[in-house]
C-alpha cells in the first residue's frame, strides 16, 4: 500500500477547511496510508523585505527537511511547476508506485511559497493552476485530486 505524506506549512483554522480535510483523510483509508503534517509558518511583518522573506523560507525549508520521509518521491506544489490533468496525476502516481516509490511526499508552502532549494530537491514540480490560491485551499484541492487519482486507478465512477 502506497504511503502519502502531505507536508504543509501553516495550520488549518477555519472549520470548513478542517471538515473538508477530515473527510478526505477518512476516504483515503482504503487506498493508501495518508499522513498530514502541519508545520508552523514563519511570522512576517506586514510588508516584509526580500531578506525577511528569504529567512522565513529558509526556516520553513529546514522544518520541512526534518519531517521529510526517507526515500520515495517528493512533489513540490509551486506556481512554476507543470500542471497536469487528474488522469495524468493518476498515471504518474501509478508509474511512481510501479517504479518502487511507495512513499509520495507532497510539499505545500506557506503564504510566501516554498524555498527554491526544496523545489530543486523535488522529483516533480506540480502546479495546481496558473492562478494563485490560498495555501489552505490548495491543501484541500490537493487532497481531492490525490483521492480522485486513486479513484481513477480503481476504475470507479467518481471521476467522470
Amino acid at each position: 500500500m502506497q504511503r502519502v505524506t502531505v507536508l504543509c506549512v501553516g495550520k488549518l483554522k477555519e472549520k470548513f477547511y478542517l471538515e473538508a480535510a477530515a473527510e478526505y483523510v477518512k476516504r483515503f483509508q482504503r487506498f493508501c496510508k495518508l499522513e498530514l503534517v502541519e508545520l508552523p509558518e514563519s511570522r512576517l511583518p506586514e510588508s516584509p523585505s526580500p531578506a525577511e522573506v528569504q529567512r522565513a523560507l529558509a526556516a520553513e525549508a529546514a522544518a520541512i527537511r526534518e519531517r521529510l520521509p526517507k526515500g520515495g518521491a517528493v512533489i513540490a506544489l509551486c506556481i512554476e511547476g507543470k500542471p497536469c490533468s487528474s488522469v495524468e496525476l493518476s498515471r504518474r502516481m501509478e508509474e511512481l508506485a510501479v517504479a518502487g516509490k511507495t512513499q509520495l511526499t507532497f510539499l505545500i508552502g506557506g503564504s510566501v511559497g516554498l524555498d527554491e532549494s526544496l523545489k530543486r530537491q523535488a522529483d516533480w514540480r506540480l502546479s495546481m493552476s496558473p492562478m494563485t490560491f490560498p495555501h489552505h485551499l490548495a491543501r484541500i484541492m490537493l487532497l481531492e485530486q490525490i483521492y480522485r487519482a486513486y479513484q481513477i486507478s480503481a476504475g470507479t465512477k467518481y471521476h467522470k
